[in-house]
């Protein structure tokens, strides 16, 4: 198979059918590496055109993927080609590309640590690291909605004109990227934001970054181009004791 360093720079867009095969079977296998899921959960899949997307099949698991096993399907979820179920899920990346036409791939992953701040209800306090700030802009939390069902992806909607990092209400997180290789690696902040987060709590309060140190940071993300500047408090929580606001109401 393929290594991703073959071709770090390469466009999405320029990386044929069977690159791009080869790349979203090595990074749900970093996926599992990493312990971002686990055996079958999650989804993975890079949008080959305006009408087509390559994503992961239903009851796989991931580290276990060949590039044959992927599924071409269309935005309503119909197999174009391949064996198998597309993933019951398919409609978070549907909803996603259709959303965001500039998106190339979306990744949605169960990371064990961040998951576990939406079951407790507590933010991931994102403005207590600059690199986050940076990379991330804010990280924004989807109401529950079944898996697999239509109310799913229109759970996410909101948070796609806020963010490109989102946890989904008990499960798991999404996010949606200008590469494979970029939608994983914010991936990896979550849940390394996560765990930081976790730990810093229980060695008492968390700590935010002053206000005017957030501006300067996030005029620094608007420089490098990695999204639009979030609003100015997004209500996460962590100078009120981390409790995330009441659900919404469904």
């Amino acid at each position: 198979m393929p290594h991703l360093a073959a071709c770090p720079t390469k466009p999405e867009h320029e990386k044929t059918e069977a690159e791009l095969r080869a790349e979203l079977v090595e990074i749900a296998g970093f996926c599992h590496q990493r312990n971002l899921l686990a055996a079958s959960d999650g989804n993975l899949s890079v949008r080959l055109d305006a009408r087509r997307i390559l994503i992961t099949p239903s009851g796989v698991m991931k580290f276990l993927l060949h590039p044959e096993d992927l599924l071409v399907i269309d935005f309503e979820g119909r197999t174009l080609s391949g064996a198998g179920r597309p993933s019951s899920d398919y409609r978070l990346h549907t909803v996603a590309y259709t959303r965001r036409p500039a998106a190339r791939a979306v990744i949605h992953a169960h990371p064990p640590t961040a998951t576990a701040f939406t079951l407790s209800g507590i933010a991931v306090a994102q403005c207590i690291l600059p690199e986050v700030v940076i990379a991330l802009g804010e990280i924004v939390v989807a109401p529950y909605a079944t898996p697999g069902s239509e109310g799913l992806g229109r759970s996410i909607v909101d948070a796609l004109d806020r963010t490109d990092a989102i946890l989904l209400e008990r499960h798991g997180s999404l996010t949606v990227g200008r590469s494979l290789l970029d939608a994983y690696g914010m991936q990896e902040r979550i849940e390394h934001a996560a765990q930081m987060t976790w730990t810093a709590r229980t060695l008492g309060n968390v700590r935010p970054l002053p206000p005017d140190e957030v501006e300067r940071l996030l005029a620094i993300r608007e420089r490098l181009g990695l999204g639009k500047r979030p609003e100015p408090c997004n209500r996460c929580g962590a100078c009120v004791g981390g409790f995330l606001p009441a659900p919404v109401a469904r």
